[in-house]
């Protein structure tokens, strides 16, 4: 089984990473292969929106921009069997470098060719200092995952206050995933 961490943290350190790191652990313990692709290390610019709203992405299912990495993290979590979406809260969201790659893998994903419909997803959400906005990022990516046929396997938010059995709950989740159960399996 192979895993990917997609990673909107821009940190290498801190509660998200820390979480990621844990995440890891998981697949690990499960025997998963893991790739961590972390958007903030890449260059990717944010959709432009083609010209009348859509480019090549709705019919033709590519971006026209997507020699900026892009592709490359497209076919990425093509190969993957299941995947980790982790992400600070940034004022109710996902962080920006996330939001941006998501909203042009969703364009993507319009039509035909569907690199997410089925795997698996698991949803983190990060938030830091108050540990407001956790509920409308789950929200966030738990649409982008209905609008790409994703299969939420579960959705955690990780604060400061509960990081402590939280990182336990995540890496015994990826475990789980990667051994290979399945949502709505009973257990």
């Amino acid at each position: 089984m192979k895993i990917c961490i997609l990673s909107g943290n821009p940190k290498k350190e801190g509660l998200c990473q820390s979480v990621i790191e844990a995440a890891k652990a998981g697949a690990a313990e499960a025997g998963a292969e893991v790739d961590e692709i972390r958007l903030a290390d890449l260059k990717l610019i944010r959709c432009q929106v083609c010209a009348d709203g859509w480019g090549p992405c709705r019919d033709e299912n590519y971006c026209r921009y997507g020699s900026d990495g892009f592709d490359d993290v497209r076919a990425r979590l093509a190969e993957c069997d299941a995947i980790v979406m982790a992400t600070p809260v940034y004022w109710g969201e996902t962080t920006e470098v996330l939001k941006s790659f998501l909203d042009r893998l969703r364009r993507c994903e319009f039509n035909q060719e569907k690199v997410l419909r089925g795997k698996q997803v698991l949803l983190i959400a990060s938030p830091g200092g108050s540990g407001n906005g956790l509920l409308t990022c789950l929200e966030q990516m738990e649409r982008f995952c209905l609008h790409t046929g994703a299969v939420i396997f579960d959705y955690l938010g990780i604060n400061r206050w509960n990081s402590d059995y939280k990182k336990a709950a995540v890496q015994a989740a990826v475990a789980a995933m990667a051994g290979g159960r399945k949502r709505g399996d009973t257990v």
